[in-house]
């Protein structure tokens, strides 16, 4: 055996905690996950069912774990794992799974199948068998603090270009400010728009805020790869700088797992709990609207969808604070068939959108996508996830769909009337 595969192995042995071993032991072998996976829906491949794609840390846990599966193993009628075989399930573990939630929501007898593949990617990053591109991006945000490669030097050049374009300064580094604003390297890259929108609505709203210099950057690449240690590094410096420039609030981007990583196990991840709250950019601009701080002007004459972030609605509950702002702004806001808590995701979360080799699967996946969009024919679809975007942009151009693809954040901040 090799040293990797030994490690492997003994991580995954590790990761069958009381949960797991419990989801393991009451999954009655139903399927109903299959059918809430879009990378079974879209290719019919058994091989994509949710469950199955535990297989090998399913035989660890039966081998060590209980009688039969360990007299089993002793007679040969269970094999070990293998390198080959971790190899083989590569693709299953990463590239065919986004972590949407969709099996654990429907799943009969409770089993949360994400938190088990979260674990079966523990040990598989352990053996070397994490795909290359998310390898490159936990090691580029862990060595140069994002995965996109992004420095200090790029934030403050698209600071200065917003800064110009719409005459609001962006603070950096302000000590004692209420909310504390985190990007992700899409937003600082792809979608430098969404920090002009947050500081066109911080203006209008009358509140303080900052970007700090030590943690800009919120994406978690450790939790896509399956390294709870790295995961924990890069939620620590997010802690670190918002403690030290002593904010109240600190604010998720548009960024599925930047949000489950801060607001539902940072705490955990660092052994304590926050001195700030967190909150997505939905949640906060939902505050705003409630307490009546949003004055925006015109409507949209466009017809628009919504499509719901899996880790956003799904995993984090927030669904319909994103309706209450669409619906301040659209005139003809319509629903995509199982829109909201049972969305169905667009193919590149968990860090799926990363890995070169699964293009061909995910455009494959995209097809319900597409289904739900031919259904109802929105002039523009709205997200609040720049990874999403950037898969939703992607899917479409393939698919021949001239659908023009928006941020809510900025989307409202476009009703925002001028100041007097």
């Amino acid at each position: 055996m090799s040293a990797s595969l030994d490690k492997g192995v003994r991580v995954l042995k590790e990761m069958i905690d009381a949960p797991i071993a419990s989801y393991f032991s009451s999954c009655v072998h139903c399927g109903i996950c299959a059918e809430a996976c879009l990378f079974y829906t879209e290719t019919g491949d058994p091989k994509y069912t949710p469950i199955h794609k535990l297989e090998p840390m399913r035989r660890i846990y039966q081998q060590e774990y209980t009688l039969l599966g360990r007299l089993a193993k002793m007679v040969g009628l269970s094999k070990s794992v293998t390198d080959e075989e971790l190899a083989e399930w590569q693709e299953l573990v990463y590239n065919s799974c986004t972590l949407c939630g969709r099996c654990s929501a429907v799943c009969p007898v409770g089993n949360d199948i994400v938190y088990m593949v979260r674990k079966m990617r523990e040990g598989m990053s352990a053996a070397g068998h994490a795909p290359e591109g998310i390898k490159g991006a936990v090691t580029r945000t862990i060595n140069i603090g994002s995965p996109m490669g992004v420095k200090l030097p790029a934030v403050k050049a698209q600071m200065k270009h917003i800064e110009a374009d719409t005459g609001i300064a962006i603070p950096l580094d302000q000590e004692g400010v209420e909310y504390m604003v985190t990007l992700s390297s899409m937003e600082i890259i792809n979608f430098p728009e969404y920090l002009g929108a947050i500081a066109k609505v911080m203006r209008h709203v009358g509140r303080t805020w900052t970007l700090s210099s030590e943690a800009f950057e919120a994406t978690n690449a450790g939790m896509q790869i399956g390294n709870s240690d790295l995961a924990r590094v890069i939620v620590s410096r997010v802690v670190a700088g918002a403690e030290k420039l002593k904010v109240k609030t600190v604010i998720s981007p548009e960024c599925g797992h930047a949000y489950t990583a801060l607001r539902w196990e940072g705490a955990n991840l660092i052994g304590r709990p926050f001195t700030f709250k967190v909150q997505h950019i939905v949640e906060t601009l939902e505050e705003f609207r409630a307490a009546g701080l949003l004055k925006l002007e015109g409507m949209e004459t466009d017809r628009l969808s919504f499509h719901d972030p899996c880790q956003l609605a799904r995993r984090g509950g927030v669904i319909q604070p994103q309706r209450n702002l669409m619906k301040m702004v659209a005139k003809d806001f319509v629903e995509m068939p199982d829109a909201g808590y049972m969305n169905w995701c667009c193919g590149g979360g968990g860090g799926a959108s990363s890995i070169e080799e699964g293009e061909e699967l995910r455009l494959e996946a995209f097809k319900r996508k597409k289904r739900q969009l031919d259904a109802v024919k929105p002039d523009r679809l709205v997200t609040a996830c720049a990874n999403c975007r950037i898969v939703l942009e992607e899917g479409l151009e393939h698919y021949k769909m001239n659908l023009p693809v928006v941020g809510l954040t900025e989307t409202i901040a476009e009703h925002i009337p001028d100041p007097e």
